[in-house]
């Protein structure tokens, strides 16, 4: 019996695929990969809006540090495709589990398509604070991580927003002042005990308690920092680049419909450390679940999962080749 399950050419819309990847970042496509490489017919959409998208590069991935997040992904896709995997673009706006029990995926323009396994890995929105001229410097002169943007910025004048996510831009403050002598932490309504403000001065923090109104360009300083953080109190924080702390929005609206449980701490999607869900035939990796991962980290999670989910196909197929087992769905051909 040939057991190998080959990959598809033609229409998205034929019979179910052995996996369908939502999502192809980091993640995404690394599942995709590993899952079209163990013979299994695999289909990644990908709506094409990476979370580090406007990032000009990334760091922390060994033999990939500085690379641009665009050459990235085109590396990835490219690898996809030489080992016979299908991209689509698009963006899965509904999904449920159908009578036969497999997965159908529908996009926004209408298409639907089937699965006998899910991934999801559509990543998250960093949703900044509301601050007129922040939003407009994203990726340029501000920034949220310090593992992967600080290096650049060593030695220059740096500021951190405080905000929604305080316990985040407290440590963003102590921690980049390892990349710099001035570091300014303008708490914005960010609640800071008298111990916390004691040993954030102590370690070199410069705190500023008034409001943010308004990020601007500086005028008026020559040669200066470039960036002024202007407050409700008159005053102005003059600096080189900006660090805030966002609150991470996960595109998890498909896990939602096919009925993903939730961790009850985190209100995150919960998976196990395969990125396994509690509805079988349904996983999650990067971003989406993760919210702290970095590229690399996302990757092997997408990794870990398209191994667990190549088990679980297996499983699926041996179960049915067996007389008077389940008929497969998908797979063997």
């Amino acid at each position: 019996m040939d057991t190998t399950s080959q990959t598809r050419g033609g229409s998205a819309e034929a019979q179910p695929w052995d996996a369908v990847v939502i999502g192809g970042g980091a993640a995404g496509l690394s599942a995709g990969i590993v899952l079209t490489r163990a013979q299994f017919a695999t289909l990644v959409v990908d709506g094409g809006q990476p979370r580090n998208g406007p990032a000009d590069h990334m760091h922390g991935y060994l033999t990939r540090d500085g690379m641009a997040p665009s050459e990235f992904v085109a590396t990835g896709r490219d690898e996809l495709s030489r080992y016979g995997g299908t991209l689509l673009p698009g963006s899965v706006v509904a999904a449920r589990r159908a009578p036969d029990g497999t997965f159908e995926l529908r996009l926004a323009d209408d298409r639907a398509v089937r699965a006998r396994s899910v991934l999801v890995a559509t990543g998250l929105t960093d949703e900044l604070p509301d601050i007129p001229g922040l939003a407009e410097r994203w990726a340029t002169e501000v920034h949220h991580c310090p593992h992967c943007h600080g290096y650049e910025v060593r030695g220059r004048a740096i500021a951190v927003i405080g905000g929604a996510v305080g316990a985040v831009a407290k440590h963003l403050a102590a921690l980049l002042r390892r990349y710099s002598s001035s570091v300014t932490f303008c708490v914005n309504g960010t609640e800071v005990s008298a111990t916390e403000r004691d040993r954030l001065t102590a370690y070199g923090v410069r705190l500023v308690d008034a409001h943010v109104t308004r990020v601007a360009t500086s005028t008026g300083n020559p040669g200066g920092p470039p960036v002024a953080i202007e407050l409700d109190n008159g005053g102005t924080v003059r600096c080189d680049v900006i660090f805030v702390a966002p609150r991470p929005v996960p595109h998890d609206a498909v896990l939602s419909a096919l009925g993903a449980g939730r961790d009850p701490v985190t209100g995150l999607v919960a998976v196990d450390p395969h990125g396994a869900t509690d509805v079988p035939g349904v996983w999650a990796a990067g971003n989406v679940v993760q919210p702290r991962a970095q590229v690399i980290a996302a990757a092997a999670a997408g990794v870990s999962a398209a191994i667990n989910m190549t088990g679980w196909l297996l499983d699926q197929e041996m179960s049915a080749a067996v007389p008077g087992g389940q008929p497969r769905r998908g797979g063997v051909r």
